[in-house]
């Protein structure tokens, strides 16, 4: 029996301990962030959380309990990338969570446990400006001294991204998903640093129409004729012409590929095509006889074709702004011809190329025309959009025709890229998309879901040698018999 004579556990004797520990939290410790995990989509058979945010931080005081930094755990490098495995062990007081921190949680909805810290939930430690993740909460240590517990030991490690909704309004919380990045999302050497999964979406520009000049010239190569289309390339063959004479300027051009057709059992796959035309991006000059063309390549085999000179023909196509804002290559028309008399004439014809970011890059001749007496004016269809301003930093981002949502991670108003997280649903090219903050509407051109390569993870290598030995993108992967 114990001794009636002695208070073990009074509740002064219990206050004065709780204060002491409170004191020397606030003279030793350090003001951490603690952001509850809600819940906001649950497997209803085996419990799994599939979607869950954090949109509150309340600051608190904590005492480190590690003396030797993050523990023991190293820093792994492998074939898949970087992990780091620190942990942290955190001392909180049990007065100031059931006074400050559990009634300001009770008020809020999806949050599954109040009455203590819980499992799951994550801590901002701003010394190493990390975010970490409540692995244990040890509620009984030191065990019951005057009959009560007083703090709360968070064992916690390195926090690990599963798009996961973070919008705290505290900007040195939320742009831990980003980490120490430049304006484009990468950091200073280059690499990326975004937590978690991402989305690369090409957006379209700004509205401006691309501008265009050129020039008349003689003995140019006017178009060129397939006589046989080839089969069995992988990528465009090299178009090669045979040499012009001293003081000229011999032609350039390019193969256009076509795909879908069988052309003597050389096609047997998807991925191999045949070469629809040839387009030039120098028309070459002083020709006296009509050039040989050449085409070679390590894959296909087959294709050849003859070309057509003429005087007096347009030459060089010199993209002079590229302008802005295109969803599809522009068309491209020659006005003010003006032809010589007395001679046979045509006019010219060209296409466009343009860039992933909606930018006209070049422009390609596919006819040079004959008997012009003046260079033409070369115009370029202006692009049809109404994109505007800048998505900020962790607003919510929506598809006008399909209602995905996301997050955005990065915005490059110079590339038209926008990178985004936590995303609900499957975006669809050409819609529009909205920040919910920031009001910018882009329209969508290209959609990326692959990761970017962050420099040490072989996850492309690997891929890339395993379609060497079972490549199901073609027709038959164990190959035509």
């Amino acid at each position: 029996m114990l001794n009636p004579y002695f208070q073990q556990g009074a509740r002064s004797e219990q206050n004065l301990v709780q204060d002491l520990i409170n004191e020397q939290l606030r003279m030793y410790g350090v003001e951490i962030y603690y952001l509850p995990r809600k819940y906001m989509t649950e497997n209803t058979v085996i419990r799994e959380v599939i979607q869950s945010k954090f949109d509150d931080a309340y600051p608190l005081e904590a005492y480190i309990d590690n003396y030797d930094g993050y523990a023991e755990n190293p820093v792994l490098l492998s074939k898949f990338g970087i992990e780091a495995q620190n942990e942290i062990t955190l001392v909180i007081s049990r007065e100031r969570w059931e006074t400050y921190i559990q009634p300001l949680m009770e008020n809020e909805s999806n949050v599954k446990l109040t009455t203590r810290p819980k499992e799951g939930d994550i801590v901002y430690f701003p010394l190493g400006d990390r975010l970490f993740e409540i692995k244990y909460v040890e509620h009984e240590k030191p065990f019951y001294q005057l009959q009560k517990n007083y703090v709360y030991t968070l064992r916690c490690e390195l926090y690990r991204y599963e798009d996961e909704v973070i919008d705290t309004g505290v900007a040195e919380i939320d742009d831990e998903l980003v980490g120490d990045n430049l304006a484009d999302g990468t950091s200073e050497d280059g690499i990326s640093t975004i937590l978690g999964s991402t989305q690369t979406l090409t957006m379209v520009g700004t509205a401006l129409t691309a501008t265009a000049l050129t020039s008349l010239v003689s003995g140019a190569v006017r178009y060129i004729t397939m006589s046989n289309r080839g089969g069995g390339y992988t990528s465009p063959p090299i178009v090669g012409f045979s040499s012009a004479p001293s003081g000229g300027v011999t032609a350039v051009g390019s193969a256009i590929m076509i795909g879908g057709i069988s052309y003597c059992n050389l096609n047997i796959n998807a991925n191999q095509k045949s070469v629809q035309q040839v387009d030039l991006s120098n028309p070459g000059a002083g020709y006296t006889v009509a050039p040989a063309i050449t085409f070679t390549s390590t894959s296909g085999a087959g294709a050849a074709a003859t070309s057509t000179i003429g005087d007096a023909v347009v030459g060089v196509i010199t993209v002079t702004s590229g302008g802005s804002g295109y969803v599809i290559a522009p068309t491209v028309t020659f006005t003010n011809e003006v032809f010589l008399s007395g001679v046979s004439t045509a006019g010219a014809a060209a296409t466009s190329l343009m860039s992933t970011a909606g930018i006209v890059t070049a422009i390609q001749i596919t006819n040079a025309g004959l008997g012009y007496s003046t260079a033409p004016t070369v115009t370029i269809a202006a692009p049809t959009t109404s994109s505007t301003g800048d998505f900020i930093f962790n607003e919510l981002v929506t598809g006008g025709t399909s209602a995905t949502t996301a997050r955005v991670r990065s915005w490059d108003t110079a590339t038209n890229i926008l990178e985004v997280g936590a995303v609900s649903g499957s975006f669809t090219v050409g819609e529009n998309i909205t920040g919910g903050s920031s009001g910018a509407v882009h329209e969508l051109r290209i959609i990326d879901t692959y990761p970017p390569d962050d420099g040490f993870s072989d996850n492309y290598n690997i891929e890339t040698e395993a379609d060497l030995i079972l490549d199901f993108s073609e027709a038959n992967p164990f190959g035509t018999p």
